[in-house]
């Protein structure tokens, strides 16, 4: 019995990717229209049972919609649950602190320069990263200060306004969960941390990229100490 259900799920698994390829190959858009079940247990050579189980899967991450009289549909990827996967994953996978690091300095600078032409345009939004600047330089609670910079820095990696990114920001909840102690046991940092915050923003405001990403940068290289 247990190996009839690894076998299972090792096929359910193949036949997910062999309907992600069928999707991307033939160039198909949210809302057209997917082979029905029984034919794709006949061009794929398995039971309905299956595929029933791969469409689900698929199901579960908006790639595939199903409706009655309808079948089976292309759909849009919910980035969020994938995304609340992923940080789950991160949570209980014990990642270590470099890689967090690396996957937040991706994240987050690749997201600069669309979050400068938004910025440009959002008079509430530069009102919003300058009223958490001003309640972190008034905090002395090193909980409330690592809620305060997160909330900062998520919504910097908002504004770009570019959803796979912004479905990522969860990451940046598990980072400050590894690197907590490193900031309660720094508090000086607070201030000087608030300090790059507003020149970030001051950078993209004036349209410099290239200086908003190297303040970053230089930001989040302090994190390697604690590695």
């Amino acid at each position: 019995m247990l190996n009839n259900s690894v076998k299972k799920k090792t096929l359910s698994g193949e036949i997910i990717k062999r309907i992600r390829a069928h999707i991307i190959q033939n160039s198909l858009k949210e809302g057209d229209r997917l082979p029905t079940e029984q034919e794709m247990a006949e061009a794929f050579g398995v039971s309905r049972i299956i595929i029933r189980e791969a469409t689900k899967a698929l199901g579960f991450f908006g790639i595939i919609n199903s409706a009655p009289r309808r079948g089976l549909t292309v759909g849009s990827v919910d980035m969020k649950r994938i995304a609340d996967i992923l940080a789950f994953q991160l949570a209980i996978a014990d990642y270590p602190k470099e890689i967090l690091l690396k996957s937040r300095m991706v994240i987050e600078i690749g997201s600069l320069q669309y979050a400068s032409a938004i910025l440009n345009q959002d008079k509430k939004l530069h009102a919003e990263l300058i009223s958490i600047c001003d309640k972190i330089d008034s905090i002395t609670n090193a909980e409330e200060f690592i809620r305060e910079d997160a909330r900062f820095h998520q919504t910097l990696v908002e504004a770009s306004g570019i959803e796979p990114l912004v479905a990522f920001n969860d990451v940046l909840q598990i980072f400050f969960k590894k690197f907590r102690q490193r900031i309660i046991n720094h508090p000086e940092g607070w201030s000087i941390g608030s300090k790059v915050h507003r020149q970030i923003i001051e950078s993209l405001k004036s349209g410099n990229i290239t200086q908003a990403e190297d303040l970053l940068r230089e930001h989040l290289e302090a994190y390697k100490e604690d590695l």
